[in-house]
Formats: C-alpha cells, sequence, structure tokens
C-alpha cells in the first residue's frame, strides 16, 4: 500500500534530503543489479528478455499454465511481442509449445532441457548476487520508508 500524495497534491508531504538520497542510493544498486542481471544472460548468449521469460515460466510451473498471455502480463508487453518472443525462443531450443488440453485453442509453453539448464546457472549467480546486494538494498530503504 502506497502512502504517497497522489500526483498533484499540493499536500503532499515533504520529502527529507535523507528520503531522497535513500531512494536514489536504492534505484542506484536496482540498476547495478540489472545491469549484472543483463550482463550475466549475455555471457550466457541469451538476450535479457529472453532470461525474463525462462524466469518467469519456470516461477509458475505448478500454479497456472504457462502461455503467452502470462509472458505478456509478467515482462509488463504487449501481448503480440510476447508471441514473436515465444516464436524465437522455439526457434532457438528454449521453450517447447503444446496445446492445452481444455482449451485446444491455447498454447501451453514449457522449458526445454537445455533452458533449465542455463536458468539453472543464471539463477546461481543471481542468488549470490542477491545475497551480496540484499544487506545494502535493506539498508538504502530504511531511510525513505521510515
Amino acid at each position: 500500500m502506497s502512502h504517497a500524495a497522489p500526483k498533484g497534491d499540493a499536500h503532499a508531504e515533504a520529502l527529507s534530503p535523507e528520503q531522497y538520497a535513500a531512494l536514489a542510493d536504492f534505484r542506484f544498486r536496482l540498476r547495478r543489479f540489472l545491469a549484472f542481471s543483463e550482463a550475466a544472460a549475455a555471457r550466457a548468449g541469451l538476450p535479457p528478455q529472453q532470461h525474463q521469460a525462462l524466469l518467469t515460466l519456470a516461477g509458475h510451473a505448478g500454479r497456472q499454465p504457462a502461455t503467452v498471455g502470462l509472458l505478456a502480463e509478467q515482462l509488463l508487453i504487449a501481448p503480440h511481442s510476447a508471441a514473436e518472443l515465444v516464436t524465437r525462443m522455439v526457434e532457438g531450443g528454449l521453450l517447447a509449445k503444446a496445446r492445452a488440453a481444455e482449451d485446444r485453442r491455447r498454447s501451453e509453453l514449457s522449458l526445454t532441457p537445455r533452458a533449465e539448464a542455463l536458468l539453472r546457472t543464471l539463477t546461481a549467480a543471481h542468488l549470490e548476487e542477491l545475497r551480496d546486494l540484499a544487506p545494502a538494498l535493506v539498508e538504502a530503504l530504511k531511510p525513505a520508508v521510515p
């Protein structure tokens, strides 16, 4: 739940220099993590968006069928962009598509063994990076959200 005043609210509470600094530091640390993530994906031969797609699909395994719509929602992209991404990933041997049993019009997506191996390696590196970064992220947020 956000406690920030809506845009244009003349009665918005003034923010302290410490809150601005904390938010700036937090965003900097997030951007460094994202830069790390993009570089790690590139070293593994994956565009960052494909890495994100693999992680999304692995993270939803067992919860709901993985579909193009799910990818579009989770990656904050248009459905046609998600469909194009899926096509590239199927052609690249990262995803398999199968018709849904209950609705043959819909395709369900799954990771290939190659994708699972790539994602396992990338995720291990990301978790290590997050273990190092987590204390700094928490410290950066303390002044921002007292």
